[in-house]
């Protein structure tokens, strides 16, 4: 078995190498002066079970690239399986046309991975479930539910817990946890207009003096995120608080956080944090680490995944 990290997220790979007492795979991945991609990987690999563990998070494009060169040379280089493992797929949420003349950019990234030599892949949280369906490999979709409750029975332990799912499609997540913890469940209507922006039109569900959990599996702008937040609080709930998987946290989002009603969001390591969300008192970071190294330790040995959601 053999661990390659990409440059996406360096942090997360080198923690799951450590859980696994692997050592990382030597390898060279890094630019020519007009930014192309060069991979040369440093160990005889032939024969060999090789994960390589890249997020396709922003650079999206730049990260995506790395990936599909790394299992090319790994190919070439005679691995037996490759897994890709993709702690935050990115471009799922382009999984159908939403207008006319509009691509599907989660399959055509789907058929690239694929053809660049990856055998199976492991990703986390898929913004879509039948994104599963894009692949023509093996495709293990795990689930944050399980980090999330260990990490609220510590914090909230006893305490009046209402999940809430920000949206409609949502509501298969947000119930996922509040089943291991035996709590209710409330829905925000919201309307989108259009990408990046919603509005709420209606909290279902009695908030009224609970703690409030809000669960999504992205959070990019937050705006959605806050507004929730801001209805839910209106709406009479004792405290506000979010957990997302994946924190891609675009321009202006922790400003937007910092000045919401929002007690503290919640995000995991999938994407690696830069400076001013590792520095901001309303975010917390928890890691999959464990989760990803566990099913990456089953994959090699062909034992069952699905049972660690058991």
């Amino acid at each position: 078995m053999k661990v390659v990290a990409g440059n996406s997220n360096r942090p997360l790979a080198q923690a799951i190498s450590d859980q696994l007492q692997i050592p990382l795979t030597r390898a060279s991945l890094s630019r020519f002066s007009d930014k192309e991609v060069w991979v040369e990987i440093h160990e005889n690999v032939r024969g060999e079970d090789v994960f390589i563990i890249q997020s396709t998070s922003a650079p999206a494009n730049d990260n995506l690239m790395e990936l599909l060169i790394c299992m090319d040379a790994l190919r070439r280089a005679s691995a037996r399986r490759i897994t890709a493992v993709l702690p935050y797929f990115g471009y799922a949420r382009q999984d159908r046309k939403p207008g006319p003349r509009t691509p599907i950019s989660a399959k055509l990234v789907a058929n690239l991975i694929t053809i660049a030599g990856a055998d199976r892949v492991l990703t986390i949280d898929l913004h879509a479930g039948q994104i599963q369906g894009f692949f023509d490999i093996p495709t293990d979709n795990l689930f944050s539910a399980p980090v999330f409750a260990r990490d609220l029975r510590e914090r909230f332990n006893g305490g009046r817990l209402l999940f809430v799912s920000p949206d409609i499609g949502g509501v298969g997540r947000a119930r996922a946890v509040a089943r291991r913890l035996d709590a209710d469940l409330a829905i925000i209507d919201k309307r989108r207009e259009r990408a990046g922006f919603s509005e709420v039109i209606n909290v279902i569900g009695d908030v009224k003096g609970r703690d409030c959990l809000i669960v999504d599996d992205i959070v990019d702008s937050a705006g959605t995120l806050c507004n929730a937040a801001d209805a839910i609080k209106r709406a009479g709930a004792q405290r506000v608080v979010a957990y997302a998987t994946h924190g891609v946290l675009t321009s202006g989002a922790v400003e937007r956080i910092e000045a919401s009603q929002l007690e503290q969001l919640v995000i995991t390591d999938t994407i690696e944090a830069p400076d001013n969300v590792q520095n901001s008192d309303r975010i917390h970071i928890i890691t999959v680490a464990p989760l990803l190294a566990e099913a990456m330790s089953r994959v090699n040995a062909e034992t069952s995944v699905s049972s660690l959601f058991d």
